[in-house]
């Protein structure tokens, strides 16, 4: 598997995730089980992300500007998750900055699916992109177990 379809996948479950979470309501169980999920998705996948996708192609020409772009989104998210772990679940606050989150995520995903990863494929090899595919999903493992103590800065 190549690192494109790797990350694809994990796009796949945000998606569920975020569809799943805005059809719910108020302070309920459902909907702090699927928030928890959410963040933890999320934040697990920006750090593996990071790492194994946009880091090695912050040195290129061609992609750095994206790369750049794609990680400063990543920080935005981060900001809106926090924003919703601080406001009560059941407050129209809270659901006005899902909603922006959701957003944000549907826009990066976009970002990603139609326009860089066509980039990267241009500079990444063969044998490179299923070494970083192995790499990305072998952290998304390990810190889905430990998380959120995995994720720096947390």
């Amino acid at each position: 598997m190549k690192i494109y379809k790797a990350i694809k996948k994990d796009h796949d479950i945000q998606r569920e995730l975020c569809h799943k979470i805005r059809n719910t309501s108020g302070d309920t169980e459902e909907r702090k089980e699927l928030w928890e999920q959410l963040q933890r998705e999320l934040e697990v996948h920006a750090v593996a992300e990071e790492r194994y996708f946009y880091s090695p192609l912050v040195d290129s020409d061609e992609m750095q500007e994206d790369a750049r772009h794609g990680m400063a989104e990543h920080h935005e998210m981060d900001e809106l998750i926090d924003e919703l772990n601080d406001t009560d679940m059941s407050s129209p606050h809270w659901l006005a900055t899902l909603k922006k989150l959701i957003e944000k995520v549907e826009h990066h995903l976009e970002d990603e699916e139609e326009d860089f990863f066509d980039k990267a494929k241009d500079l990444y090899a063969e044998d490179e992109a299923e070494s970083l595919a192995k790499s990305y999903e072998a952290t998304m493992d390990e810190y889905r177990k430990t998380w959120p103590e995995s994720i720096p800065g947390k």
